[in-house]
This record gives C-alpha cells, structure tokens and sequence, in this order.
C-alpha cells in the first residue's frame, strides 16, 4: 500500500486505506445480514454509533451513488483492470460485483414503453421514479464490464448501453433538451416529472459522463452525437453573461427561466467529460487513469493488494 502514500504525500492516507478496507468487509457482511430487509442492497444510512443499518432507503442515485461508484473504482485504481487475475482489492470488486447481482435482481426495472431505469426503495418497496444522479450508472456498468465474472460482462455492457439511452431520451424529450432532475416512470408520467419542482437542470454531468465510458468503450458514434447535443444545448440555453454558465429551473416550460447559478461540478466534471469525449484516448487514457466521483483523475497503481488483515505498522515503516 506504500504506492498511495507516493501519490498523497502522507503515510497517514496508507493507515486508513486499511481502515476503509476494515469499513468494506464490516458493510459486506452488514449486508449479509439484512439481507431480509433490504434484499441484499446496501441502505444508504448506516448509525455511527452502533453500526447498525438505518432507514432502509436504497439507491443507487442520491446517497448511495458514490459507495458502489467506489467499490468498483477502488479495484481499478490498484491495477485490477489492467492485471486481469492477479490478487488486487478482490474486497471492493467482489463486493460490488455482489452488489450490482442485488441492484439487477431488484433495483433495474422496465417502463412501460420498455426504457431500462433504477428505481429506489423504500421497506423492499420500489419507488418508480429515477434522479439524474443515477445516470452515472451507465459509465459504471461499462467500466466494470472488464474483469466482471464471466457470466455478467455482457449483462453490464446490456445495463451500461439501456441506463445510457434512458437518460439520453429524457434530455431528448424536454424542450431545452436537458435532462430533468427526476424522471418518473408511472402509467401518467414516463422520463420526466409531473412536479416542476423536479424538472430543474442545474449543468449535471451524470448522463455525459456515461457518454464519455461508454464512447471509450464502444466507439458508438451515437454517443459523441449525444454529446454534442447536449453541449450544444447548454451553450443555447443555459449561457449566464458573458462568462458563466447557469441552470435552468424547468427544462419543459414553454419559456426557460434561468438560476442564476454556476455549480462547481460544471467546471470540474460537465465540461470536462464533454472534453474527452472529442479528445483522444491517450489524453487521459482508462488504462492510466481513474477518475473519482469529481472527475479528478488519480494515476492508477499496478501491485499486488496487502489484505487489510496484515499489520498495518508494516506499511507506516515503508515511509
């Protein structure tokens, strides 16, 4: 683990990569444990106090999103992606490979017109309705289709490429043609929201991040196309003055009406996936790099993993 301590600077970060890893194993078999109750998904809130499971509430968008994000992105980071085989976080892969078996069985369902989306839930209770955070769900899939068990690759690649053009249609429908912040999926109401209040665009990246993966991966020109628009699109609609750019607070209303907001995430992930989807694949390259939730780019390590059970003093004396 003394890799990451070259990275960051501080050999403190390598003591509590252990600790995380100890969190992930406590969290796995947490989950294990309600299976029950929570059909074998991870509740998006857990007691500090107790560490206990609370509400069960689960999602693969808001709250949960960055969790399974990086259980998958932790493995890639260690140089699992690129040394198929070899001993590296099988703690944080295998879990999400469990996890994402859970969120397929109970989690991905189908409209009514037949557009794959990922409900949350509420008490084993599906709620029909999907954010524009989950749209990420469609890059992770197809990041994590390489090194997948053997019976689950194409199934990935199937969710990653469903997930993708689900969101693309809900940009698509809309008149500013960006993506609500809810889209409903009911016999009244599908890929957009009867509430204006969950019809706002506030320069998200979720679903041109899932472009940028799934461009990488594919080389489906769609996906550049798709891209385009939606820059196009921001550039249109969602110009602030001269320099900034601002979300919209209805993308469906016959007259578009401003924020007069610029979200950080605009500079450091919008427009950044929108970048490296026309760059090429050498510029940040996925066999290089990993990019976190932010979309900042982290070097990826290639070693063997160091089980979290080993004596965490061995590693501070690597210093």
């Amino acid at each position: 683990m003394h890799c990451l301590s070259s990275c960051v600077g501080s050999v403190l970060s390598v003591l509590r990569v252990f600790v995380v890893h100890a969190v992930v194993v406590t969290l796995s078999a947490l989950a294990v444990r309600v299976f029950f109750a929570s059909e074998g998904l991870y509740p998006n809130f857990l007691n500090p106090t107790t560490g206990s499971w609370g509400s069960k509430h689960i999602s693969v968008g808001a709250l949960g999103d960055s969790f399974y994000e990086y259980l998958l992105k932790m493995w890639v980071y260690h140089g699992g992606r690129n040394n198929l085989g070899i001993d590296v976080d099988r703690i944080g892969r295998t879990a999400f490979d469990d996890a994402m078996d859970a969120v397929d069985k109970h989690v991905v369902k189908k409209s009514n017109s037949g557009h794959t989306y990922l409900c949350d839930m509420k008490n084993k209770r599906p709620i029909h309705k999907m954010g524009h955070l989950a749209c990420f769900a469609g890059g992770m899939f197809a990041l994590g289709a390489k090194g997948a068990p053997q019976n689950r690759s194409a199934r990935y690649m199937a969710l990653a490429a469903e997930i993708t053009d689900t969101c693309h249609e809900s940009y698509k429908r809309t008149r500013a043609k960006l993506g609500p912040e809810v889209m409903h999926f009911t016999a009244s109401s599908e890929l957009t929201s009867p509430k204006k209040t969950e019809r706002y665009y506030i320069l998200r990246p979720e679903t041109i991040e899932a472009y940028f993966y799934m461009w990488r991966l594919t080389k489906d020109q769609k996906y550049r196309d798709w891209a385009w628009e939606a820059a196009q699109a921001i550039e249109d609609h969602c110009r602030c003055g001269k320099d900034g750019y601002c979300g919209l607070k209805d993308v469906s209303a016959a007259t578009l009406e401003k924020d007069d907001v610029q979200q950080s995430f605009f500079l450091a992930e919008t427009l950044k996936y929108l970048y490296l989807i026309f760059c090429d694949d050498d510029v940040l390259s996925l066999d290089l790099w990993v990019l976190n939730t932010e979309a900042h780019p982290l070097p990826i390590q290639n070693f063997r993993y160091t089980k979290p059970a080993d004596n965490p003093a061995a590693a501070a004396d690597k210093k």
